[in-house]
């Protein structure tokens, strides 16, 4: 991601973070389409005074080294934000969730950059998930005159 990208994705999902009530010392996913949505969040948050660190969500536990799921700053018992670039059926961000829960952090909400909206929603409710994407596919694909166009 270009580092204007990071300065946009960060003020638009911390935003997105700062108009709902979940009120989170964490921010993260599965790694990679997370990564550089949490990064950009955890730097807008302190550039605005609130901290929020960010984690990832490893696929599996490493087979060597520290064999952790889960790197960076997440603290059990913390509060955390799920996120994702996009998000299409939502079975990555359940699965990220499911992996903070059993780290022991509470999951105050799920966070997606866009929702191609093809079932996420619908699978994170029935789950529990407070879920809330910043930009809908058929928004970024609307033509000025409100028409949408398929790529």
């Amino acid at each position: 991601m270009s580092g204007e990208g990071q300065l946009l994705v960060g003020e638009v999902c911390h935003q997105a973070i700062v108009a709902t009530e979940w009120s989170p010392d964490h921010v993260g996913g599965m790694t990679l389409g997370a990564d550089p949505v949490a990064y950009a969040i955890a730097r807008e948050a302190t550039r605005r005074g609130c901290a929020i660190d960010a984690f990832t969500v490893r696929k599996a536990a490493k087979a060597h080294g520290t064999r952790r799921r889960i790197e960076g700053c997440l603290q059990v018992g913390g509060r955390a934000v799920v996120v994702d670039d996009s998000v299409t059926t939502g079975g990555s961000l359940l699965a990220a969730a499911r992996a903070v829960v059993d780290f022991g952090a509470e999951v105050v909400g799920v966070l997606a950059l866009v929702d191609r909206e093809e079932g996420a929603r619908e699978l994170l409710a029935e789950a529990g998930y407070d879920f809330r994407p910043v930009f809908a596919a058929r928004e970024l694909l609307a033509d000025p005159d409100g028409s949408v166009h398929q790529p």
